[in-house]
């Protein structure tokens, strides 16, 4: 009888151990660290009643158990139980290699994230790039973890699409090939405090899935996509254009013009760069605009200036002020803030990288990357205001559309305003803008792209309308 006991265990952890009948793979046996390894820091990792416990450790850097295989196309799945005041996250698709860093882990990670941040599920690029989708543009996902409990993480990494959920939520969409394949490691991250020592993550239920992988149905979270002038699937299922195929100018013209400027303006791997001109405005080419007009809409773009440039993206552009300069519009502000005298100009900084220029300043916390790098704009216009005020003896009721507008820089909100409010007009009065009748109270225009004299390229340009 003995015997027979012995065999059926066997048989149960091998079968465990091996793929089961849906295709999925158990990566913990629940009793030991097989087919695992440590890199890195010296966090103690252990099992302990059927499960894998991290506990910190005091000097050493981040910790990673790391698989001794490595994975491409998957689906992982994993159950957490974190302290509250603890940080962690699940590698993937990540790398060791002796000539990066002298061996240190990097790659995608999965955040796991108690804090009041709560930014769990979000994907961070490990000692590479830093943040790639945080989720400060995903409201509900923040919503997903739940603290104190066990918690249900999923990471679909499919191609060069990466979608991970947490509890059934979604909470990243990632579009990304710099890493096609690599180990999936559990994160003990390095502390700082000594009350930090002897905090423990615990996790159970590893498994992942190798074949016959199917993704989740689409969702519509913002999807990040750093493949430059690409639209995955997810984006055109939620209704993305793309204004510049990397190619050609074709959707765009000058302002007051039917055709694309002559000169000015240029494609170049992928890229729609504006000339330097020694910073005369419109002194070139002149601004571009979309051939379509916008009302209530989602606008992204990726951007690099030279060294001391100024630009900016306009929007709601009508044309119809006849500027000699640059066209008149709502902007989103591009400047280089330490080299251009601009940015000291103005009101409370209402000139620099993302305001709404010369009237509402961008958040003090802002990231931006310096010239010759890439950011990242977004901005956002919705909704629409129904004002009531007494006129006489009646009630007038007054429809202002696209009433709300953000402006986000690097996937982090840096403003928010409504339009068409006293405060606004009070705004514009006190700006440069006074002099031109109902500025920024338009319901629909023109996206412009404007030639202020310095380089800067743009790429990934792509709308919605909402």
């Amino acid at each position: 009888m003995k015997i027979v006991i012995s065999l059926l265990l066997i048989f149960v952890s091998v079968f465990t151990w091996a793929a089961d009948a849906d295709g999925w793979e158990y990566l913990f046996n629940g009793k030991d660290l097989s087919g695992w390894k440590q890199l890195n820091g010296k966090a103690k990792y252990e099992v302990v009643d059927g499960v894998i416990v991290g506990t910190t450790v005091a000097n050493t850097p981040n910790s990673f158990l790391t698989t001794e295989k490595t994975y491409g196309d998957f689906i992982f799945e994993v159950e957490l139980l974190v302290e509250n005041n603890m940080n962690s996250g699940i590698q993937f698709r990540s790398l060791s290699k002796s000539d990066y860093m002298d061996g240190r882990v990097h790659g995608y990670q999965c955040e796991v994230d108690p804090s009041a941040r709560a930014w769990s599920g979000g994907i961070y690029d490990e000692a590479r790039r830093g943040w790639l989708y945080p989720l400060e543009q995903n409201p509900e996902g923040r919503e997903a973890f739940r603290l104190g409990e066990w918690n249900h993480y999923r990471i679909e990494a499919i191609g060069n699409s990466i979608r991970t959920w947490v509890n059934g939520i979604p909470c990243a969409d990632l579009v990304d090939d710099m890493t096609a394949e690599g180990f999936i490691a559990l994160q003990v991250h390095s502390i700082h405090d000594a009350a930090q020592v002897g905090k423990q993550i615990k996790w159970r239920n590893v498994r992942i899935k190798t074949e016959n992988l199917k993704q989740s149905p689409w969702t519509d979270i913002p999807v990040v996509n750093l493949i430059p002038n690409y639209l995955s699937p997810q984006e055109r299922a939620q209704g993305w254009q793309l204004l510049f195929d990397g190619k050609t100018t074709k959707g765009w013209r000058g302002v007051g013009e039917e055709e694309f400027p002559s000169k000015g303006w240029y494609v170049e791997n992928g890229e729609l760069v504006v000339e330097d001109a020694d910073g005369a405005e419109s002194g070139n080419g002149g601004d571009i605009v979309t051939l379509d007009e916008y009302s209530t809409f989602e606008f992204q773009v990726d951007f690099m200036y030279s060294k001391g440039a100024n630009s900016g993206i306009k929007y709601y552009i009508t044309e119809k002020y006849g500027s000699d300069m640059s066209a008149i519009g709502l902007e989103y502000q591009i400047l280089d803030d330490e080299n251009h005298p601009d940015a000291n100009a103005g009101m409370a900084g209402n000139r620099k990288i993302a305001s709404l220029y010369d009237l509402i300043p961008a958040h003090k916390n802002k990231i931006v990357q310096k010239p010759g790098k890439w950011n990242h704009a977004r901005i956002v216009v919705e909704g629409t205001r129904y004002d009531e005020w007494l006129k006489g003896n009646n009630i007038e009721v007054t429809e202002f559309v696209g009433a709300h507008v953000e402006h986000w820089l690097n996937h982090r909100k840096v403003l928010e305003y409504e339009r068409g409010t006293q405060a606004f007009y009070a705004l514009v009065a006190r700006s440069k803008y006074e002099k031109w009748d109902d500025f920024g109270s338009w319901q629909s225009g023109h996206i412009l792209l404007q030639d202020h004299g310095d380089e800067v390229r743009f790429r990934s340009i792509k709308v919605r309308k909402l």
